[in-house]
């Protein structure tokens, strides 16, 4: 996966393609990877040693030989006119286009921290606790959360947080924290984020209820697709998420906390083509 922390100029990502299929393939040579990108030998030794500029006819080899497609074939596209412009301003706003792209860091649970997916209010308790500007008064918590939770269930919120160090305790009887945006790979770990999700579908039931409309956003659509568009409305969600992960990060000061869940799933089963 591209990664615009550690690729600045394209050309050290298709360098360490090679190096790494090298390894791999000790018989790999600048030839094979020409094919690829139909180029000659020599140019391919260029490109790679950064004194030749990949043509632009050759960028859509380039991102299928390594993997690159939606918003990281974008990334490498725009990389590559960075790369090749010599006009400073329009070079920085490229770079700036690049930026603007880049994933949002993700922290990845450890086994012993599942426990903080284990029950749908511990995450919702964090949260509050840091709009609130590290205060954990239970009575202030339980007018703020919704569905309503009781003492003990704060209680536990809070104890689980400080065991797991979501929460650290201060001097002055408040808590600090980190930013966190998570993930969960492995067995285990896939199960803790089903558990949790179901857990979420519950609470969007329970908004369709007794929240005012006026004050959630619940919508559906049913929609008959093919192969290749279902690939491009997941590519879609992933983007949509990470676009609401980026634009939550610009928040200066938040007043509440939303959950949002979005769903795509099969309601038929798929029909061959007769």
């Amino acid at each position: 996966m591209l990664d615009i922390a550690e690729v600045g100029d394209y050309r050290e990502l298709l360098r360490q393609y090679y190096v790494q299929r090298k390894l791999e393939f000790p018989l790999y040579s600048y030839r094979m990877m020409g094919q690829k990108l139909d180029l000659e030998t020599s140019q391919v030794f260029r490109i790679l040693n950064k004194e030749l500029h990949l043509p632009t006819r050759c960028i859509p080899f380039a991102k299928e030989m390594l993997g690159l497609s939606g918003r990281s074939g974008e990334l490498f596209e725009i990389l590559v006119a960075a790369g090749k412009t010599r006009q400073k301003s329009r070079k920085d706003k490229l770079y700036e286009m690049a930026m603007s792209l880049r994933d949002v860091e993700l922290r990845e649970l450890e086994s012993d921290e599942l426990q903080f997916l284990g029950k749908w209010w511990i995450p919702v308790v964090r949260s509050a606790i840091e709009l609130n500007g590290g205060d954990a008064n239970p009575a202030r918590l339980q007018k703020q959360i919704m569905p309503a939770l009781s003492r003990e269930q704060i209680a536990e919120a809070v104890r689980v947080l400080k065991d797991l160090g979501f929460l650290t305790p201060l001097a002055s009887g408040r808590f600090g924290m980190s930013k966190l945006h998570f993930s969960a790979a492995g067995k285990p770990k896939a199960q803790a984020i089903r558990n949790y999700q179901n857990q979420l579908l519950d609470l969007a039931q329970n908004a369709l209820v007794n929240i005012d409309p006026n004050e959630r956003n619940i919508s559906s659509l049913m929609v008959s697709v093919d192969d290749e568009c279902y690939r491009d409305l997941q590519e879609m969600t992933r983007e949509y998420r990470r676009q609401i992960q980026k634009r939550v990060e610009e928040v200066g000061k938040a007043n509440r906390v939303f959950q949002i869940v979005v769903s795509l799933f099969p309601v038929t089963d798929k029909v061959e083509a007769s």
